[in-house]
């Protein structure tokens, strides 16, 4: 089944986005892999794609291939316009007591790639950060791109991982600024794909639709600055032609609570009674709010969707 989401947009962008830009794209066949690229496809950029899975319904060039592979580079398109770097360990209990596996991944495989697209010619190199990079909050605080970052104060092997990508990044850049690199810090992701498959949101409003307790190991207050796939991926194609180096936040304009996921889901799905929420501790908030306005400024980009409307899409799977 193709999850991607048949939604209407525009893109705008101060850099020359061609629709006809050839794209090479790593986890191709990943959640947000799969929305950029048939954006891409429906405008008409010619798009590139190795994963490990073993092949695409989607129809773009497919190749299983691993990004710590020496020899990646050997299967790239030369002169492509950029690399859109998905593939990842993308999850913190993926990478959680296992930190050789995700800094293999995440550290030495982005390096692998970076240098195999140096030499194959690419212009751009997109890499898929996280809101994670962002430690400790405070009460009320809003965090953006120029934010201090105490790495000590990180115990997520994740998080790590994508910071230290982050820091070689800007080295690569510095040493080397013909290949213009873009980092985008992605908020917590949702949207329309199998519960056997899905993020805390889904999975929350699955539990939402058919329970009427609902309990919590914090605070019901905790919450993030969710973001739809379908707006990360058109966020993705507002970075295209970039040839400079930039951090950028991609995150949605709402802060949404684990109590606002319940109570619209209830709603969505016309629940005669709400449900009870119950908090393990409620004192334990954690606000993790990220602001979006370099995109907004930088890539004249927004976040489309509201949470109304992207809860939508995800009914049919819960």
């Amino acid at each position: 089944m193709e999850n991607h989401c048949e939604l209407q947009f525009t893109i705008k962008t101060k850099y020359s986005y061609n629709p006809r830009m050839k794209v090479i794209v790593t986890g191709s066949e990943s959640f947000v892999g799969r929305e950029f690229i048939a954006q891409c496809l429906k405008e008409g950029v010619e798009v590139f794609g190795f994963d490990l899975a073993k092949n695409s319904d989607l129809p773009y060039t497919f190749q299983k291939g691993d990004i710590n592979d020496p020899k990646i580079g050997d299967i790239f398109p030369e002169g492509a316009d950029a690399l859109v770097h998905l593939a990842a360990l993308s999850r913190d209990k993926d990478c959680a007591g296992r930190a050789y596996e995700c800094f293999w991944t995440n550290v030495m495989g982005t390096l692998n790639l970076v240098q195999a697209a140096k030499a194959r010619g690419v212009k751009q190199f997109i890499f898929s950060s996280s809101e994670w990079v962002y430690e400790k909050f405070a009460p009320g605080e809003m965090k953006d791109e120029a934010s201090l970052i105490d790495i000590a104060g990180h115990t997520s092997e994740y998080a790590l991982s994508k910071l230290v990508s982050e820091a070689n990044l800007r080295q690569e850049y510095l040493r080397d600024p013909a290949m213009g690199i873009t980092v985008l810090r992605f908020a917590i992701i949702y949207g329309p794909r199998p519960l056997d498959v899905a993020g805390s949101v889904e999975r929350i409003m699955g539990e939402a639709k058919a329970s009427d307790v609902m309990t919590f190991s914090g605070s019901r207050k905790s919450g993030r600055c969710y973001i739809h796939v379908h707006d990360i991926a058109r966020g993705i194609r507002a970075a295209l032609g970039r040839k400079d180096f930039q951090i950028i936040n991609l995150a949605g304009d709402e802060f949404i609570t684990l109590e606002d996921i319940v109570r619209i889901t209830e709603k969505l799905c016309n629940k005669a009674k709400p449900a009870e929420i119950i908090e393990k501790d409620p004192a334990a908030i954690v606000a993790r709010n990220i602001s979006n306005k370099k995109a907004k400024e930088l890539l004249d980009w927004k976040s489309e969707i509201d949470i109304e409307s992207g809860f939508k899409t995800i009914l049919p799977f819960i």
